[in-house]
Formats: C-alpha cells, structure tokens, sequence
C-alpha cells in the first residue's frame, strides 16, 4: 500500500483508535497485558475461522492466488447450508461466552460487532436459503463455471494443466447439485419466470458450440482457453497436443452430456414458469423482500421509502438534465434529448472489431489519466494494478453493461474493468468516462484493491462486501472528478447524470416490481420514458432487478450516504477539510455498513474538531 505522506499514517492511527478514544473509563477496568490478550484471542479466532472457510471453498483459494486444492469445485448441494448454519451457530456461541467484547479497542471492537452482526443475519436469513434463483442470466452456475475457468484457473505448469482438467471432469457433479436445488426450489413454488429460461438455455447451448461438440473450425469457449493456456507453458509439443487431446474427451463426455442435462431441466421447468416477475409471488415474498432491503442497504428503509426517495431524485437528476440542454442549444422537451441521445450516430462507435477497439483504448485512457491524478484526492493507494477488458462473447449476450473483477491476492492477476461491447448502442461515449471512473479509479478498483490490502484487518474484513458501501463507493466515484476538472465536455456530464438516473430509476422500478407488483413491461416502460439508455439497457436492468430483487437499491443509497456524510465534514470542518483524509476515513477499515460508516465519519470530525 502507498501512504503519500506521514499524515496520512497519523490518520490511520487516528481512525484505529476512535473507539478507544470513547472507552476512556471503560479503560481503566483492563490492563494493557488483558486488551492484548482479548485482542490476540479474537483475531486467532477470526484466523482459524477464515482459514477453515478457505478449505471450504476451492474457489475462494483460487480467487486469491492460492492453489491447494486446484482442481476442485465448491459444493453447491442444498446440503450445505445446513452445515453452513451450524457453523454459523457454532461461531457466535464462541463471540457470546469466550469473548469480552469491553475488553476490546479501536479496530477489533468495530470487527468483532461486525463478525457478529454477520453471523446473527446468517442465522436469521436461513429461512430463506431457497429464496433465489440459482440458474439465472446475471450469474447463474451455467455460466459461472465457465467464466471462472476462463478468468481465474491460471496454467503455469503441467499440474495447472491437469487441475484444469479435473474440474472439467468434475463439472456434472457440480450441475447435478445445481438441479436437485431447482427442483427444491420448485417444490417451494420459488421459481423463476418465463423469460429467464430462454437466456439460460440460449447461453449454456453458446457453451457447446465449436470444437470438439460440432465440427468446426472454431474450438469452443472453454477448448479454446485450454488451448492457449497450455500453447504458453515450455514443454514439448507432444505434451501439448496430449493435454488438448485429453480436454477435447472430457468436454465431449463430461461436460456435454453435463449440460444437456441441465438445459432438459431447464426446458422442463420452462413450460411451467409464469410470467409473474416479483418475490410477492413467493410463500413470505413480502416479509422476503423487506429483510433483502435491510441486507442490501444496511438501513432500515422501508420499500415505500426507497420508492420516494427515488421518485425525488429522478425528478431533480432531470432538471439539472435541462439545464445541459440549454447549453448545449437543445430545442425540444427533455424526451426529444433523450432521443437525440440515443440516436445521433455522434455518440457511438461502430459494431465493428474496430469500434469496440476504439472503445477500449479510449476507456484505458481514461483511467490512465485518473491514475495521473490520484495524490490529489487520496493519501492511500493500491498496489495492485487494473487492467480493461471486453467481456468474452461465450457470456457477453446476458452479461451486465461493465463490471470489475478484484486483483489476486497474492498480486498475480491485476484488478479488471469488463466493457460489454456486445451492443454498441448500449455503450454512448458520452458515458464512457463516468463508467471507467465507477468500474476503475478512483471507483471499485480504489476500494476494493485496497481493502484486500490492509495490513490491520482479518481477513474476513478484507473480502467482506456490504452492497450498500460498495456500489454506493462507485456511483460517488462518478461525480468524485468533476472536483478535477473533469466532464468538461456538456455532453459527458450529461452521460453521468444520466447514470445516476438510471440509479435513481433502480429506486423507483425494483421496489415498484417487487413489492407493487408492477409487470415486466410496466417497469421496462418507465426505464424508457425516463431516461436516455436503449430499451436494450431498461429490458436487461428489469430483468436484473427480477432475479436480484433488491439488490440495486444499494447503489444510490450508498452513494445518497457518502454524499451527505462529506456534505456534514466540510461543513463541520470548513478549511480543516482535507478531502484526501476523509476518504482515507471511508476506505481504510474495508467494507462497512452505512451506519457504522456514518459513525466512524462522525468520529473523525470531532476528533478533527478537538
């Protein structure tokens, strides 16, 4: 990690030791020796605990460079989260009756009330362990094995080579897991709607096309990356053609007939969906929604509430939409500059390989320049670096707009923004430079690069994702550059603004599905008349919203919270403002729930004051 300056340590100090600051009495109940001691107790425990979900997880191990157990799968059985609950039982009974939590300061107050608040939300959502849709377009497992193999399973070595091949062997157990969860599920009347189908098994047959499961002069997907993977190790040819040998036979009678499987299943499933698209559907689909809301937001907002609040934004994001228009010379309603917008061919690239190379040079150089600009807004820097890219086309179709991928831990894979550049039309210019800001720097790849960097957590602190605080990190990092100079142009600032409506929009349409019961076609429609992405990017958002109910609510909630709470500093602090230390404040102790979020900012400021 990179502090610009000794202040900036002096921050870290200062943040470490707020809470302490407060117990001052409770202080004077403990020697130094026993908060030490209460101190080295809790985070040998956080330790073994981390460790053993380590082992737990294959995939997590290879998320973070690490590769023990190389060639395996998670296991995805319903099974599992039995056993995950009486871990999760097991845990807190340790917190409750082998911890003082009075005996503890500064940082490892706020993680055991963290490790803890986890916990009891983890027994308390049990009820609800079916409550999702395991196959979906988002992230669904059809496509999650592939992807992860693709982006994650490095080949540095014959026996990264057969580890690969392993978990290709290993994949029909992984489907069969996956579909005894469906047909759960079903049993449970949880099951999602018509159009989800058509994306899953559209996407998981892309997965058997080209080489070895058709005769083509393309190899598929996964055949390719093998391929290409081994062509780089330094062993002879003969090995090679071998190892491609043996992956081309596993795909053909492991991973084919795997997937037919599920695309049966899939199909069968599909002649009973309906077309109803929020959790209202589902037995306790109300009570559901409102503990999603909780989690996702860290609040206690209410679905009435997040409703208004979007209703407000949207309302307030349009009029300041007006104002561009009338510098840029506009002449119309706000609905014909939405059009105009959409449709000048000004705004977007070609379809072509050379447009979406264009795109993607462009985007880098955004975030090279940001890079350039960094010690003007941030005492604390990753190590890590970050990297653009197309999403693969095997998963482009169903993907999201953009999305980024962290860095490994051990600092052998850089942070990477992904560009869905499958259709140009939903990637203006005009909102390239807010995207690389929210997926890059000083947006995800700031925070979460950071996070896993920090010396002073456990680690279950490092990987830990509150939405709320995450994506609510991203969308400030949207309007963050303008203090820079940055969208300059009109029209780019427009293209922010039209981000944080679409955000606001979230508010509006993912609270009126789920808990309104609005229809598909209703939500889509108020994508459309509001703002000014393609129907292809309302269609796909409210697709999203169904199968992730709640969970895009967190964006502008987080982002509503860090505003204010900068708002509240500078007023409080006025010339002793220093924009670089307060978000050293909001980075430095990892992901955090919006209330303790608030707490620790608060904290600083009377400190500050004092």
């Amino acid at each position: 990690m990179k502090l610009n300056n000794f202040k900036a340590l002096l921050l870290l100090l200062c943040i470490f030791s707020l809470t302490a600051c407060k117990d001052s009495a409770e202080e004077e109940r403990y020697t130094s020796e026993e908060i030490e001691k209460e101190a080295a107790k809790l985070n040998a425990f956080f330790e073994t605990e981390f460790q053993q979900d380590l082992e737990d997880s294959p995939m997590l191990q290879t998320r973070l460079g690490i590769r023990e157990d190389y060639g395996s799968w998670d296991d995805y059985s319903h099974l599992r989260h039995a056993e995950d609950l009486e871990t999760a039982k097991r845990r807190l009974e340790f917190l409750n009756n082998s911890i003082d939590p009075a005996a503890l300061r500064g940082q490892d107050k706020l993680s055991y009330r963290l490790y803890k608040q986890s916990l009891e939300e983890e027994i308390e959502d049990y009820d609800f362990r079916f409550y999702n849709y395991p196959v979906n377009q988002m992230f669904g497992v059809h496509a999650e094995l592939p992807a992860f193999l693709i982006n994650m399973h490095q080949i540095d070595s014959i026996g990264d080579a057969r580890a690969y091949l392993q978990r290709l062997q290993g994949i029909p157990e992984v489907i069969d897991q996956v579909i005894g969860g469906l047909e759960l599920r079903e049993m449970n009347h949880i099951m999602p709607p018509q159009f989800v189908f058509a994306h899953t098994i559209e996407a998981s047959r892309n997965l058997l096309r080209g080489r070895p499961f058709e005769k083509s002069a393309e190899a598929s997907a996964l055949l390719q990356d093998f391929k290409e993977k081994v062509d780089q190790l330094e062993i002879p040819e003969q090995e090679k053609t071998k190892l491609v040998l043996e992956a081309q036979e596993i795909l053909l009678n492991a991973v084919k007939p795997a997937y037919e499987k599920l695309i049966a299943k899939m199909e069968d499933q599909q002649q009973r969906a309906t077309t109803e698209a929020g959790v209202w559907k589902f037995p306790k689909g109300a009570k559901f929604y409102e503990t999603a809301l909780k989690r996702t937001t860290t609040t206690n907002l209410s679905a009435n509430e997040i409703h208004e609040i979007g209703l407000s934004e949207v309302a307030r994001i349009h009029k300041e939409m007006e104002e561009i228009m009338e510098k840029v010379g506009f002449e119309g309603s706000l609905q014909d500059f939405f059009k105009f917008m959409r449709e000048d061919e000004q705004f977007y690239y070609e379809n072509t390989p050379e447009g979406k190379a264009r795109y993607l040079t462009e985007a880098k150089q955004i975030i090279e320049g940001m890079k350039g600009r960094l010690d003007e807004l941030f005492l604390t820097q990753p190590k890590a670096d970050i990297v653009v890219k197309a999403v693969e086309p095997f998963r482009e179709k169903s993907a999201g707009k953009a999305f980024y991928q962290k860095p490994a831990l051990d600092g052998s894979r850089p942070g990477t923004y992904y560009a869905n550049l499958y259709d140009m039309k939903a990637m203006p210019t005009y909102q390239m430079e807010a995207l690389a800001y929210h997926e890059g720097i000083p947006g995800h790849h700031m925070q979460l690069a950071i996070s896993q960097e920090l010396d002073s957590l456990p680690m279950f602190r490092k990987h830990e994702t509150y939405t709320a605080y995450v994506e609510g990190w991203g969308l400030y990092s949207e309007i963050l550059p303008k203090d820079l100079g940055a969208y300059s142009d009109p029209y780019s600032d427009f293209g922010r603004l039209a981000m944080e409506l679409w955000r606001s929009i979230r508010l509006v349409v993912d609270t009126g599905i789920h808990a309104k019961e609005w229809t598909r076609e209703q939500a889509i429609d108020f994508y459309v008349r509001n703002s000014p992405n393609a129907e292809s990017d309302a269609v796909k958002m409210v697709e999203r919203h169904i199968v992730m109910p709640g969970q895009a609510t967190a964006y502008k909630i987080g982002m509503n919270k860090i505003v204010e709470l900068r708002k509240y500093a500078e007023e409080e602090l006025g010339d002793n403002f220093d924009i670089r230390e307060f978000h050293d404040v909001v980075l430095n102790s990892g992901a955090l729930p919006l209330n303790i979020l608030e707490e620790m900012v608060k904290d600083w400021v009377e400190n500050e004051k004092g």
